[in-house]
């Protein structure tokens, strides 16, 4: 379904609820990794979605859990509507969640705006409040994001233009600088004919081919950092020379 775990390992649902979490302090209360979901899923029943599958993983022995549900509410067939989680007990990560789209024949993800929920730290009450109130902006993210899809497929792209668009994602740190040459390739060469046409659509695929290999924290950074340069958060994108 998209998900990224170079680093880390697949898990059910059982599993993570095995994950213990980890005392508060006096300024930190860690959410658990379960609560988070549960309270996720509670949300998405709320608005009459249904959950068609998930995907959970889990790195640094537990400490970070990322996650990406796939609901059944869309307005294209190349597509489902995807919910992004994250969280972490080692303080690395804030609790996340933010809109995506599932991309049909390549199992790719692309997101939507910034994190809709971030916070540090919460009661389990609080939890649940916070992310109904997140599921409800998503709503809106869900369709900006999808604007934003279809006119990427319309908007054609020289291969001059392709070339300097990755190099200003490499220096933007959304990929790897040792990537360059290898989404260059993937757009000129896609491995899924649907992206065969060049344009601004078939070169997001192309580097979220690329992220495929990153570890989910820095899949993380890359999935963000390409939401600011397309353009995929409902802002005019940055990625392309005017």
């Amino acid at each position: 379904m998209g998900l990224i775990m170079q680093d880390g390992k697949f898990v059910g649902r059982d599993e993570i609820a095995s994950v213990p979490t980890p005392d508060c302090t006096s300024t930190w209360h860690p959410v658990s990794h379960t609560d988070l979901i549960e309270a996720v899923t509670k949300a998405v029943k709320a608005q009459d979605w249904q959950i068609v599958d998930e995907q959970y993983g889990l790195a640094r022995d537990g400490q970070r859990m990322f996650g990406v549900m796939r609901i059944n509410q869309s307005c294209s067939p190349d597509w489902t509507r995807a919910i992004a989680l994250r969280n972490s007990h080692d303080q690395s990560l804030s609790v996340g969640l933010a809109a995506g789209i599932s991309v049909m024949c390549c199992s790719n993800l692309a997101f939507g705006g910034t994190m809709v929920l971030k916070r540090r730290h919460t009661s389990r009450i609080e939890l649940n409040d916070l992310v109904q109130e997140a599921v409800n902006e998503l709503k809106i993210e869900f369709l900006n994001l999808e604007i934003v899809a279809d006119s990427l497929k319309i908007q054609d792209v020289r291969d001059d233009e392709a070339r300097a668009s990755i190099v200003r994602a490499a220096e933007a740190q959304a990929i790897n600088s040792c990537d360059v040459v290898p989404v260059f390739r993937e757009f000129k060469h896609p491995r899924h004919k649907e992206f065969a046409e060049p344009t601004r659509w078939a070169l997001l695929n192309a580097f979220t081919e690329r992220a495929k290999r990153y570890s989910p924290g820095r899949a993380d950074i890359c999935y963000r950092s390409l939401t600011r340069l397309f353009g995929l958060d409902g802002r005019p994108a940055t990625l392309f020379a005017t």
